[in-house]
């Protein structure tokens, strides 16, 4: 393992299971000094002393705890290098717009959207000051292609996401401040597992349209993001970064 990241500073939210976890772990063995942030109390501090990291426990959708996790990062190490802006939710009641409630749609755009909002408005500040950093904000596929088994309101957050994090790479990039959309196609996490769990149909509907015919493993995601996080991405800012197994390129698939 290469050491590209020795002596930056990482911040992950939703860093006790799945991609985040799997960062985590990825962000530690190439040098960096890692925060984990989670809801999960058990989970976040459970990454956090593998790693011998920081562990704050964060509801990103709160204004006052992502402030007092960037704070404590800081007070901690020093710097803010790397934002990894990743927790995120999708629950049963999100599917067709026909059926989908209002609540349910509230709920997901304050977890998935606007906690990235709060995640890079306290951010940017400590970056500013050092004058670097790189933020990755998880959006998704989903984001530039569209379903028929429609999940509106996690597709609508990671849409936000996408145009958000493209916007803020333009608007900071003579700072040098990087800001990246990073679009993971679907991944082997308990998230999904969950999802198709009661549905197994729904799953291979949607993984006969992955041209490598599997859903990635969470440490390939985490790859993509140490890359983000490091100088070898030094000239890609307000990039859509697929990781898809090819998924938004595919008209027909192998058999």
């Amino acid at each position: 393992m290469t050491a590209r990241l020795q002596g930056r500073v990482a911040v992950v939210t939703g860093g006790g299971s799945g991609i985040g976890l799997a960062s985590v772990r990825r962000l530690a063995a190439e040098g960096a000094s890692v925060v984990v942030a989670d809801v999960d109390a058990v989970a976040g501090k459970a990454a956090a002393d593998e790693i011998d990291g920081l562990f704050v426990p964060t509801d990103v959708t709160s204004e006052a705890d992502v402030e007092h996790l960037f704070a404590a990062t800081h007070e901690r190490y020093g710097s803010v290098d790397v934002a990894f802006n990743n927790a995120g939710i999708s629950p049963p009641e999100d599917d067709s717009i026909l059926v989908t409630g209002l609540d349910a749609w509230r709920r997901v755009q304050e977890v998935n959207l606007s906690s990235v909002y709060l995640c890079c408005k306290s951010a940017i500040p400590y970056m500013q000051r050092q004058g670097k950093g790189s933020i990755i904000n998880t959006a998704s596929f989903v984001a530039v292609l569209g379903a028929a088994t429609s999940q509106i309101t996690y597709t609508a957050s990671k849409g936000g996401v996408l145009a958000m994090s493209r916007e803020l790479g333009v608007q900071f990039a003579r700072e040098g401040i990087r800001v990246n959309a990073l679009c993971p196609g679907p991944v082997d996490t308990p998230l999904l597992r969950d999802l198709f769990a009661a549905d197994p149909e729904r799953a291979q509907r949607r993984l006969i349209h992955v041209p490598m015919g599997r859903f990635a493993e969470p440490a390939e995601i985490a790859a993509a993001v140490a890359f983000l996080a490091s100088d070898d991405a030094s000239f890609i800012t307000a990039s859509t970064f697929l990781v898809d197994g090819g998924i938004s390129g595919a008209y027909v698939t192998p058999l």
